[in-house]
């Protein structure tokens, strides 16, 4: 099981919990918590990618999101190589209505835009290490084990991100993007959803 102290600061950051509900149906449908999961990896690589090439004078910026879409991309194999042991295949998954949510929140002018790219990212990142350690007592081995090492790199991503919105804007403005995005993330999480996915809300499925 996680480390209190590690996961601490990412319950501190979101607004709510992951439900027992949704864990106790994802562990019913492995095939597609997993292909969301490797698509999900595949998705912070090229966030963080693109957060390089849009932002490539900073030097700072740029080393630190080269670090997260390498790490990404190895969960990304890792991912891949355990629906190979399990035996589960490859398939085509719709996107979930999680990061349009969050992403439709961000504005569209600089510097907002990179204060808003930031702050989504850490919440993205919390919410996947709040929700590892969520699922591990649900899981079967290998799975819960292998979930139980991805928490230390997402907790990592989180903070990552979080240091580079603070380090770039004001303490208090980041605040009071954090909070706003803080309510529809749990608003997200909370709400029924039709489709099982890594950050789905309440199973209207099972």
């Amino acid at each position: 099981m996680a480390d209190a102290d590690q996961l601490a600061p990412v319950h501190a950051f979101l607004g709510t919990r992951t439900p027992r509900a949704w864990c106790e149906a994802a562990a019913k449908d492995l095939s597609t918590l997993l292909n969301d999961h490797a698509n999900c990896e595949k998705k912070a690589a090229s966030t963080a990618l693109a957060l390089m090439f849009r932002y490539d004078r900073d030097g700072v910026l740029a080393d630190a999101m080269s670090r997260i879409a390498r790490e990404e991309l190895r969960h990304f194999e890792q991912v891949a190589a355990l629906m190979r042991r399990l035996e589960i295949p490859h398939r085509p998954v719709s996107a979930s209505r999680y990061a349009q949510g969050l992403r439709a929140l961000v504005r569209s002018a600089e510097p907002d835009r990179l204060l808003d790219l930031l702050v989504c990212g850490a919440f993205v990142e919390a919410r996947s290490c709040e929700r590892f350690s969520a699922l591990q007592p649900h899981l079967p081995e290998p799975l819960a084990k292998f979930y139980g090492r991805l928490l230390a790199s997402e907790a990592r991503h989180f903070e990552a991100y979080l240091r580079l919105a603070e380090d770039r804007f004001r303490k208090d403005a980041v605040a009071v993007r954090c909070e706003h995005f803080r309510r529809e993330e749990a608003r997200l999480i909370e709400a029924e959803d039709p489709e099982l996915r890594f950050h789905s809300g309440l199973p209207a499925f099972a």
